[in-house]
């Protein structure tokens, strides 16, 4: 995204964190003070790698012009080294703490000494996906605060476990998926529920990528990276029961994301972007039926996780979800919602925007292709600044004011996660799957979700509607041609047109 300057002070990041963003459009929710308006809050960061740079740089920027943040804290099972840039070392040195000296105690390979620091408010998880879950539900368990950087945890029973602490302990926990701070989802969820695009059908959105050297191998291994430099049985968890024991390999260390071990490939580290913040302008989280399609068909190169992946989810509110993408080419499928009246297209840059085209609804079928989904209104909300910094922004007003609601919680993050952790499951076991939003509980799919929808359609029910609807029955009921009424069953010889 495109980085905005803007001036923040003192003075004003109070009371412009997170509200700023959607200029005044979502503003930020009404909750009590709980931390002192200049009380400065002391940040740990977990898993200082490439994506916690952008985190370091972010609240250096914040520190420097609000005096109301500072990082004072930093665990990683690897030194670190100036060549790849991250580290426990190399990240102590970027955000100006004395490793050797009088920040010692809290330059660390072992997390649980940053968890037993009173002194540190709230924690930044940046680790790989295995640890997620145990170091978010130990931190709020600790009396920290979480920033937890996407997706939310490995499994879908972590994220359960998860989302249940944050209603336990009454901590404030944010998943950092940058798109949630992009005011475009929660304008077209507004809409969508006032009936403008009638009744929703499908969500469609995708995450392409191509690399001459394969995805996520252009995270450098270094020779200084060995087991005297790693804390490999901590990087692995085994203790926690958090991935299998295995020999050193610098590739799983470094490149984690191949493996399913510590991650889910596409599905969690990609489809969580886009799913999130699509289910969120939708308006729906957990899926009923899901199913998981692809391959490993072109990077032959040890990895375990596909190049080509697919996932499909079904709702109970009667509509349908579409992610998909390659690793191997970057033509993107359009970002849209469908509904029965109109669509909405999301376009490509933020800042232009989407538009919402009207359905050409007629009696008669239209050839293929001939509704391109071009033009109609443009919708341009104001855009943020940095999309991470808007929502450490929001989250740090959150923090300070003890209010849950982040622009990604807890729940948001349990449904996104489930969604594309039964796609693996799919792809990997082959078979379709429900989920029980009750229970938690996971099962293969039977013939019983296409049966349902069959009866209502024989019952002559109503559609079923997305969270917050209030548009009544618009775009959402058929007007049947008379002729219809020439329809049913003959009884004894009987024509069903003589009671039309």
């Amino acid at each position: 995204m495109q980085q905005k300057k803007s001036k923040l002070n003192r003075r004003n990041f109070l009371g412009t964190t997170g509200a700023a963003m959607a200029a005044g459009a979502f503003a930020h929710p009404a909750i009590g003070a709980a931390k002192g308006a200049n009380e400065k809050l002391n940040i740990a960061i977990l898993g200082p790698g490439g994506r916690a740079q952008e985190h370091i740089r972010i609240l250096k920027h914040i520190k420097d012009e609000t005096k109301l943040v500072d990082i004072v804290g930093l665990c990683d099972v690897w030194d670190g080294n100036d060549v790849a840039k991250r580290g426990l070392y190399y990240s102590a040195k970027k955000c100006g703490l004395d490793a050797e000296g009088k920040d010692k105690d809290r330059i660390t390979k072992d997390y649980r000494k940053i968890l037993e620091n009173k002194d540190i408010d709230l924690v930044l998880i940046a680790t790989p996906d295995h640890w997620h879950a145990k170091m978010s539900i130990d931190a709020m368990e600790a009396g920290k605060d979480v920033y937890c950087e996407k997706p939310m945890t490995h499994t879908i029973d972590e994220a359960r476990r998860v989302a249940e602490t944050v209603k336990k302990t009454g901590r404030v926990f944010t998943v950092g998926v940058q798109s949630t701070a992009d005011p475009r989802w929660r304008m077209a969820n507004s809409m969508i529920v006032d009936g403008k695009i009638g009744k929703v059908m499908q969500g469609q959105t995708s995450y392409y990528r191509n690399s001459d050297v394969g995805q996520w191998r252009y995270y450098d291994l270094t020779k200084d990276m060995t087991p005297k430099t790693v804390d490999w049985k901590m990087f692995l968890g085994t203790e926690f029961g958090l991935a299998p024991d295995q020999p050193f390999d610098r590739a799983r260390y470094a490149q984690w994301r191949c493996y399913w071990d510590f991650g889910g490939g596409m599905y969690t580290d990609l489809f969580v972007h886009q799913l999130t913040h699509l289910i969120m302008a939708m308006g729906v989280r957990f899926p009923r039926r899901v199913v998981g399609a692809g391959g490993l068909y072109m990077e032959y190169d040890g990895r375990d996780v596909p190049d080509v992946a697919t996932v499909v989810a079904d709702y109970d509110e009667g509509c349908q979800v579409l992610i998909s993408a390659t690793m191997c080419n970057d033509t993107q499928l359009p970002e849209v919602i469908r509904g029965h009246n109109a669509t909405i297209t999301f376009n490509r840059t933020p800042e232009k925007g989407f538009n919402v085209s009207q359905q050409r609804l007629a009696s008669h079928p239209a050839p293929p292709g001939s509704n391109t989904g071009e033009g109609g209104e443009l919708f341009n909300p104001q855009q943020p600044r940095e999309d991470t910094r808007a929502l450490w922004e929001h989250f740090l007003g959150c923090v300070r004011s003890s209010n849950q609601e982040t622009l990604c919680p807890a729940d948001l993050g349990y449904a996104a996660i489930t969604t594309v952790n039964l796609g693996v499951q799919s792809y990997r076991e082959g078979k379709a799957y429900f989920f029980d939003k009750e229970t938690g509980a996971v099962s293969p799919a039977d013939t019983s979700w296409a049966a349902h929808w069959e009866k209502v359609s024989h019952d002559r029910g109503k559609p079923t509607q997305v969270m917050g609807w209030k548009a009544g029955e618009t775009g959402s009921l058929l007007v049947p041609p008379a002729y219809q009424k020439l329809e049913g069953p003959w009884v004894d010889g009987k024509d069903p047109a003589e009671k039309a």
